[in-house]
């Protein structure tokens, strides 16, 4: 039987190099999200990453000195991060293994465990919530959680950035429709995207995290004030560049900016 589980690992085994490539083409989720991170994360810490894809993040880590550990449920993506590893003189533990069985590998525990993938690839809010349980098993106490989130605005956003042409592709979509009805009744989409994909109201993350016990450190769009700006900006000048980013990193936590990016991430501190 064809499940979401299955539609998932088949997209990343057919777009792993695709997937290691979108850090590229999308360069600010990439460099603000690390920013935050890196208010945490030192040399000589453990780190699991829970679908993690190619390992952009991991070998990332791996390369300034953290003990990484990577999970992801793609075969493809595992073997790609296998040669981007080693091509960087990465050492990163890597295993093939989806988030629900994640008990079944035997993982020490971690000062830091990302899981920036499976919360919008899980459609049901029950799995979603088994997600984060076992992620937090593997969480030593006073370690801190990173989630990731798709935020429901993301398509509008792109299509802004990106088009023309795409909104009137996309709205001939009867999903679309169902995700804008979503949009303005301030519901989740649960359904086909990319590929099986959940997408968030941004006002619904905290609500979904609070039940964990979990400290909330920080909530922030993870491409800033830059995501429908994107395409522009990336025209402009090396030294333009850097101040927008360098602005998009000061306004990054005001919650009035939150639905101005695509992916939302929340940080947690696990009780001692």
């Amino acid at each position: 039987m064809d499940t979401a589980a299955d539609r998932v690992r088949a997209y990343y085994d057919e777009n792993a190099q695709r997937e290691w490539e979108r850090m590229e083409r999308h360069p600010f989720e990439f460099l603000l999200t690390t920013h935050m991170m890196d208010k945490y994360i030192r040399p000589g810490d453990r780190i699991l990453d829970i679908g993690g894809g190619p390992g952009r993040y991991a070998i990332r880590f791996a390369q300034r000195g953290c003990a990484v550990t990577l999970v992801d449920l793609s075969p493809g993506n595992i073997a790609l991060a296998r040669e981007k590893a080693a091509a960087a003189g990465a050492d990163v533990e890597m295993h093939v293994c989806d988030v629900l069985a994640l008990d079944g590998l035997d993982l020490p525990q971690y000062d830091h465990v990302f899981l920036m993938g499976p919360l919008y690839h899980l459609l049901a809010e029950d799995a979603r919530r088994r997600a984060v349980e076992a992620a937090l098993r593997r969480l030593r106490p006073g370690g801190l959680l990173y989630c990731s989130f798709i935020l429901d605005f993301a398509g509008i956003l792109y299509d802004l950035c990106h088009g023309p042409g795409l909104l009137p592709r996309d709205l001939g979509d009867p999903e679309t429709a169902r995700l804008l009805d979503s949009i303005v009744a301030g519901t989740r989409y649960e359904g086909p995207a990319f590929t099986a994909a959940c997408f968030l109201n941004q006002k619904q993350i905290l609500p979904f995290m609070a039940p964990f016990g979990l400290t909330p450190l920080h909530l922030f769009p993870q491409e800033g004030i830059l995501a429908g700006f994107e395409k522009r900006v990336l025209t402009y000048p090396q030294e333009e560049i850097d101040l927008w980013v360098e602005t998009a990193k000061r306004l990054l936590e005001l919650p009035e900016f939150l639905s101005w990016g695509e992916h939302a991430m929340y940080i947690g501190r696990k009780a001692e």
